[in-house]
């Protein structure tokens, strides 16, 4: 992706104050991103795959309040510490097949926030894409199902702020059963999907499913 097409989608994001509804988004991925069609799954070892006891719950603990939601800011970097990911953030939208733009699969290091949705710390659930593994061995989110619930999340945004997300669960889901509403709905306060390949893996069809951790907003730096 060039620099122009990058300014291009950046600036669409900012003109984009009012942001799609989840519905809008959960209709347009409801296969499950399977626009992440990427990972050569080559390796001998493939990647970690989530526990089952680490299902998604929702309810915060007991006294546990959100902070308030941010406004709109394009996110600048992901960082993951627990599986030591420090990646840049690019603006993705949709492939002309309809799919979500996955990043460029050259760079093994670098996530991709999709436009069609909130941006991380806004009210909404706001969603952040990346590479398992490319040609060359693995890649920005290889390790995303080795995470543990609280499993710290830091998006650092363009205005300076830095929204704290701790995941509250993590699964895998089959790309042709992959529940939508679920992942990409609003629970009414600001979180975040991290999302990759994942699940078994064949060469006429690359990975069967998506990995997908589940995250709260739980402080504003």
């Amino acid at each position: 992706m060039s620099a122009s097409e990058l300014a291009e989608l950046a600036e669409e994001a900012e003109r984009r104050k009012k942001r799609a509804p989840w519905g809008v988004i959960a209709l347009v991925l409801l296969t499950g991103l399977a626009l992440i069609r990427n990972g050569s799954g080559e390796f001998d070892v493939g990647p970690p795959q989530p526990a089952s006891a680490a299902a998604a719950d929702s309810r915060l603990p007991d006294g546990a309040r959100a902070p308030d939601p941010l406004p709109y800011s394009l996110p600048d970097r992901v960082r993951l510490p627990a599986i030591q990911v420090d990646a840049p953030v690019i603006p993705v939208g949709l492939d002309a097949d309809g799919w979500v733009a996955a990043p460029p699969p050259e760079d093994p290091n670098l996530a991709g926030w999709f436009t069609g949705g909130v941006s991380p710390g806004e009210k909404g659930t706001a969603v952040v894409v990346g590479h398992v593994d490319n040609q060359q061995g693995p890649a920005v989110f290889y390790g995303l199902g080795a995470l543990k619930k609280g499993s710290g999340v830091e998006v650092a945004r363009k205005d300076g702020k830095t929204a704290v997300f701790e995941i509250y669960g993590i699964e895998v889901f089959a790309k042709n059963d992959f529940p939508g509403d679920r992942v990409y709905g609003s629970k009414g306060s600001p979180e975040l999907r991290v999302i990759t390949c994942g699940g078994g893996f064949s060469k006429q069809s690359g990975y069967d499913g998506n990995v997908v951790a589940f995250a709260r907003l739980v402080e504003v730096r």
